[in-house]
């Protein structure tokens, strides 16, 4: 029986929540033929014949069968005897096509190397066969590519994915089969985003969506317009997704075709719920649902409509809701998308009933946990009956996450070790990261540490090696990263600076240090969507020990329970130390920092909260710092301490840039920090003084060609883009040209924690973050041609985003460059154009590093210039990347 006692806790997100299947490419291009009629779908290879239906026909008919009702085990048989028969009556290309079908079984089940072989057999019996032209042969080779291209992309291999589907492609086009060569086309957009190509992606997109544009109406333009909506929707262009999904519903519309309308509609509510648009969502989900012919579609349109209404805490409606969707989801036959509709639901009730439990502290709570209970043991016997591993370890996590919940530690993990070993069983890494997570947590609150340890130590490695995956396709699960990801790392680090009495060794340091740095390369990967930024991680000691043994590292680090502390002084072991305060203290002082940062009025307010910030982080270790004679500090920054410009921190007397030089590091640099050279420096000065009209919230800068003159005025050679000649295309165009040293942009642009809305402003428009790559490192990435420093003055983090200065970090990772000076917030233009002036003229004239230079300027605005002493206007500025 559960206790009368439980813990309401959020469940753990399983299955595809918020998002079910149908919402991302992977699902849309999923093998075999949907219900819809759409000639030449992905993975139907059934073949046309005058005779009469046979009995090996048949098999496979009803392989395929199967196969929809997700009934993989069992397609898996009958598609083995076909396979028997055709080969003993040599008709080749009907069993190349049956081993084509069986492979996608195989992949279905985790199969991985009987799906290998059977593609392989496959195409090895049709590689004779297109001599003839033939376009039934070229037709099944095509979708034999195809999924052998799905089969690489599921295995790491993009690469070659991206050419079988390459391959294919042309194949479709020689037959002549548009469809087939539009979806494969698709494929390709999915490997182009595994790679990390995230420019060349968008190319592909607008190429493919022009190319749609002038066919003529038909079922299979609309299914392309969905599928191709639905992939601008998967990489985050949501305002280009809903446009052609809204195409694709006109569309089904006018051919009166009510199943492609519904799965417009469903997809559109995907993308309004990912605009944040909540309303319009439930109206496209409630519409979907009311359309649809598919009992599936209309359990998922309930599904996404009901954990929205839970989402957004509108419990009322969602208890009237839910006895609909609780009889649509039971009526659905057994198949892997009914498996993952009933965990969805299981998810979404416990939500719903917690909820309930900690508004009105009722007594329902052991019923409710019961009833789940209870529906998910049938659903493990449903996936336990279909033989579909994968899903059977979903469900089986799930329980087991429900039962930890209720403190059920040994059942929970009995269920635990079960999902686990399915998962690992079907190389289903995706999934296995979670169970590893959870068992860590079930083992720690039993009190084996060793064992927690070890499962949380697997559950990092696993994601480590899944980084293209989380954030390139959409699978099963929508992985939200501060829910799914973040808490992984977090809590890893957490156990190991418990080890040895709170008193870790420095090997267990630094394994800390690392895992922070790996975590923000994980954030970054998500900022993105896509994981290119495959730097090494740059030791940071062998800088401060042997190239600038005055410079000292300090690891900062949000915890649950504390305030942790990792310190490098040269040539000393690492440190740590804490501040014993919850995560929730500590991020409220730092909000509070922030805003008080940027108000005039809030001078006495400001010198506490930053004195306070000092008491943390600095005077525990001031006295170690003056005698190891540090003058610079180097903070990896995380969570909201990268809002905080740490120059401002307060000791009761003095700022902490009066005594020491600050930069940021993001923990991973793609060059190697090394001195800038200062014989005969170049820069490429780029600056708008009016915004382009369409971006009228942006004010004038008028003090921009006077910040561009008094660059020039040091001495530094500069080439110069204002107003009209500063355009994206000029602006790459002069970087290719020319090897600049500096880079400097003098115009509005915003860090935000989403990559669309991170940019700057050109004449032109706006350029984003995902652009920067091909503009500012179209040259070779050699010591000699990196462009060194990129300064952007005018810049400033989205206003009530906590998290927008990993869009600065985004700029300063893409840009390429050894470092990035930019404001974390906009300032006076006066006093910019002063900080610009003098900083450029310690660099052209003084033997300082660039972090020395910046702390010049900064010093001058302090102290020299009364109207401008206040932190508001010196602090926000920060040097990100080689300080030297």
């Amino acid at each position: 029986m559960v206790p009368t006692s439980i813990p309401i806790r959020l469940l753990i997100s399983i299955a595809g929540l918020p998002l079910l299947a149908g919402t991302g490419l992977a699902q849309e291009l999923r093998p075999f033929a949907s219900s819809l009629p759409v000639p030449g779908h992905p993975a139907q290879i059934l073949l046309q014949s005058a005779t009469p239906s046979t009995a090996s026909q048949e098999r496979v008919h009803q392989g395929q069968v199967l196969y929809e009702a997700g009934r993989y085990a069992d397609a898996v048989q009958l598609l083995q005897q076909a396979v028997q028969d055709y080969r003993s009556q040599a008709d080749d290309l009907r069993q190349a096509a049956t081993l084509s079908n069986l492979s996608l079984a195989y992949q279905q089940l985790g199969a991985w190397e009987k799906a290998r072989q059977a593609v392989e057999t496959s195409l090895s019996l049709l590689g004779g066969q297109l001599a003839t032209g033939d376009r039934q042969q070229m037709s099944v080779m095509a979708q034999t590519l195809d999924i052998q291209g799905r089969l690489q992309l599921e295995t790491g291999q993009a690469e070659q994915a991206l050419a079988t589907w390459q391959q294919s492609t042309a194949l479709y086009a020689r037959a002549g089969d548009w469809a087939g060569e539009v979806r494969s086309r698709l494929n390709q957009a999915q490997a182009w985003q595994a790679m990390g190509f995230y420019r060349r992606l968008l190319d592909k997109l607008t190429e493919l969506r022009q190319s749609l544009h002038p066919q003529p109406d038909s079922l299979v333009k609309a299914v392309s317009l969905r599928s191709l909506g639905n992939a601008l929707q998967l990489i985050g262009d949501l305002e280009q997704s809903r446009q052609v999904l809204e195409q694709s519903l006109s569309l089904s519309r006018k051919l009166q075709s009510t199943a492609e309308e519904s799965a417009a509609l469903f997809s559109l509510g995907n993308t309004a719920r990912a605009q944040q648009e909540m309303e319009s969502a439930i109206a496209f989900y409630r519409q979907a649902a009311q359309r649809s012919p598919s009992p599936l579609l209309q359990a998922q349109a309930h599904l996404n409509w009901l954990s929205l209404l839970v989402q957004s805490n509108r419990r009322t409606e969602a208890e009237a809701l839910l006895p609909q969707t609780m009889t649509l989801v039971a009526a659905l036959p057994p198949s892997r998308s009914a498996i993952y509709a009933r965990i969805s639901l299981a998810d979404t009730m416990t939500r719903l009933w917690s909820q309930e439990a900690d508004s009105t502290r009722n007594g329902n709570s052991t019923r409710n946990y019961e009833q789940v209970a209870t529906f998910l043991a049938a659903t493990v016997r449903q996936a336990q009956h279909l033989g579909d591993r994968r899903a059977e370890s979903f469900v089986l996590g799930n329980l087991g996450g429900l039962y930890e919940q209720t403190r059920q530690w040994a059942e929970a993990q009995r269920l635990t070790e079960q999902a686990l070993l399915l998962a690992q069983s079907v190389n289903a890494g995706d999934i296995s990261y979670r169970w590893q997570w959870q068992l860590g947590r079930l083992l720690k609150h039993q009190g084996n540490i060793p064992g927690a340890t070890a499962a949380y130590e697997a559950a990092i490695n696993t994601l480590q090696s899944l980084r293209s995956d989380l954030v390139a396709v959409n699978r099963d699960v929508q992985f939200t990263f501060r829910d799914s990801i973040e808490p992984v790392y977090r809590q890893t680090v957490e156990l190991l600076l418990s080890s040895n009495q709170g008193n870790p060794g420095e090997a267990t340091l630094d394994r800390v240090r690392r895992l922070i740095e790996s975590l923000q390369l994980a954030e970054l990967d998500n900022f993105f969507r896509e994981a290119c930024l495959n730097a090494r991680s740059v030791v940071l000691d062998q800088v401060v020990d042997q190239d600038n043994p005055t410079a000292a590292v300090f690891y900062p680090i949000l915890l649950e329970s504390q305030l942790a502390v990792i310190l490098k002084i040269p040539r000393q072991p690492l440190r740590y130390y804490a501040v014993p305060l919850p995560q929730a203290t500590v991020e409220d002082t730092l909000a509070q920092l922030q805003q008080a940062m940027k108000e005039p009025d809030a001078a006495l307010k400001l010198r506490s909260l930053s004195q306070q910030v000092y008491r943390w982080l600095i005077q525990p270790v001031e006295t170690d710092l003056q005698r190891s004679k540090v003058d610079t500090l180097v903070f990896v920054q995380d969570g909201l301490l990268r809002n905080i410009p740490m120059a401002a921190l307060f000791d009761g007397h003095q700022y902490l840039v009066e005594k020491y030089a600050v930069a940021l590091s993001p923990g991973l640099q793609l060059l190697a920090p090394q001195p800038l050279v200062r014989t005969k420096l170049t820069a490429l000065t780029a600056g708008l003084t009016q915004p382009p009209p369409a971006y009228s919230q942006f004010a004038p800068l008028p003090e921009v060609r006077a910040e561009l003159n008094l660059i020039e005025q040091t001495g530094i050679n500069t080439t110069t883009l204002l107003d009209q000649a500063f355009t994206s295309k000029a602006l790459e165009q002069q970087i290719s040209a020319l090897p600049f040293q500096i880079v400097h942009l003098a115009t509005h642009g915003q860090f935000s924690s989403q990559a669309k809305d991170t940019y700057i402003l050109a004449a032109d428009g706006p350029i984003q973050v995902s652009q920067f790559d091909g503009l500012l490192r179209k040259r070779s990435q050699s010591a000699s041609e990196a462009i060194e420093l990129l300064v952007l003055s005018a810049c400033q983090t989205a206003a009530g985003d906590n998290r927008a200065t990993l869009g600065l970090a985004g700029i300063a990772i893409k840009a390429g460059a050894r470092s990035t000076v930019a404001s974390l917030w906009h300032i006076d233009d006066r006093s910019t154009a002063i900080f610009i002036g003098e900083f450029y003229r310690e660099l052209a004239t003084a033997n300082v590093t660039k972090v020395e230079a910046l702390r010049r300027a900064q010093l001058v605005l302090l102290k020299d210039y009364p109207q401008y002493s206040r932190p508001s206007y010196w602090a926000p500025y920060v040097l990100i990347g080689n300080w030297l």
